[in-house]
């Protein structure tokens, strides 16, 4: 498949199916200027696979969860790979997980989807998860282990569909992970994904969105922890195409210890037939301690002049020395109000999330991050 261009938005010129469409990233290119490219273990270059990427599956009963081959016309419909990484990720696949839940069905708990690597070389994986008309559901992908993984992942949802999506990289500390993460929307389509990256060495996902008809609703919430050394970085795009459709973007991040690096890119497009569109955008990042650097950018394109809203907010700052104080003198330790104060800026995110055992999960690894 050749190459697909956007001559309309100069934030993502073109995408495409072909590795050879894109050259290799020297880190001079704006979507790579922040990503440690010589610690990507050559993902950037078109590594062989020569590790392995384990899915285990945990289904709710009214869903179908399928390993198919690379020729299933389901795969690679929905995204066409925007950089060389994804489209190397898109060629190289072996086998694909499709996830499908019928017309009108409402999965009665979360379908679960455990990624994990083992032995810590490289691989290549697939994703499709598709909702019909009407459908409802909650889909978790929690990635472990050790390995250099790149994958993309195509969230189809319906008209009148609502999915929600966790995404949680709990990898080991040598672990580097590539994913795009991209949604298309029908008619009145809704979608909410969580994102929680804690866990790997480099991190870098890409969620986007985009909408196939009018009314599409969109909610992006992710949260990280940034430890010494550890690169986590999220680049997201919501790609307004249709009239009267919604988004909402909330990252949170929290960096401690020397050479953590937080990086969050949020790019969104207001083409000019997406009249009514109703947008925001915001990152914050706590600093815990010297030595860490945050690169936070959000990104507005607007085509129309006819929107219900649009806006967004970036801020990074240290730890309040005036709100620790303030538990201290009421006889609260220290290491007890960082925790609080810490807990309660995450949290605020970390709140949003409505199973149960998976929200106290994120906050015992947050408790665990804090207290190293």
């Amino acid at each position: 498949m050749g190459l697909e261009t956007k001559p309309l938005s100069t934030l993502h010129e073109h995408s495409s199916y072909d590795v050879t469409d894109f050259a290799v990233p020297t880190g001079r290119e704006e979507e790579w200027r922040f990503t440690p490219l010589r610690r990507l273990r050559d993902l950037h270059k078109g590594a062989a696979a020569d590790g392995k990427v384990i899915v285990d599956v945990s289904a709710a009963p009214e869903v179908t969860v399928e390993t198919v081959g690379r020729d299933d016309e389901r795969v690679g419909k929905a995204y066409v790979p925007a950089d060389r990484v994804s489209a190397q990720a898109y060629a190289s696949f072996a086998h694909a997980t499709v996830v499908t839940v019928r017309k009108e069905i409402v999965a009665t708990e979360p379908t679960v989807l455990t990624l994990r690597g083992e032995g810590g070389g490289v691989a290549y994986g697939h994703t499709t998860v598709i909702l019909e008309p009407f459908a409802q559901a909650t889909v978790v992908l929690e990635h472990t282990g050790s390995a250099a993984y790149a994958d993309n992942v195509e969230f189809v949802v319906g008209d009148g569909a609502a999915l929600t999506v966790f995404s949680l990289q709990n990898w080991a500390s040598d672990a580097v992970h590539l994913s795009h993460q991209h949604a298309k929307l029908g008619r009145d389509a809704r979608f909410k994904s969580f994102t929680v990256s804690l866990g790997g060495d480099v991190v870098r996902i890409a969620p986007s969105v985009a909408y196939d008809a009018p009314g599409g609703d969109a909610e992006l919430y992710g949260v990280y922890f940034a430890d010494g050394g550890q690169h986590l970085e999220h680049r997201l795009l919501v790609d307004h195409t249709q009239p009267n459709c919604r988004s909402r973007v909330d990252y949170r991040g929290a960096l401690q210890d020397e050479d953590a690096h937080a990086v969050w890119i949020g790019d969104v497009i207001i083409r000019a037939e997406a009249e009514g569109t109703d947008t925001y955008e915001l990152n914050r990042n706590l600093v815990l301690t010297d030595g860490t650097r945050v690169d936070s950018v959000p990104n507005l394109e607007i085509l129309t002049g006819e929107v219900a809203g649009a806006g967004h907010a970036s801020a990074s700052g240290r730890l309040d020395d005036q709100h620790l104080f303030y538990l201290q003198a009421r006889g609260i330790p220290y290491d007890t109000a960082r925790r609080m104060v810490v807990r309660g800026f995450l949290g605020q995110l970390v709140d949003k999330i409505d199973v149960p055992e998976l929200k106290e999960r994120v906050l015992a690894a947050i408790d665990e991050e804090i207290d190293r």
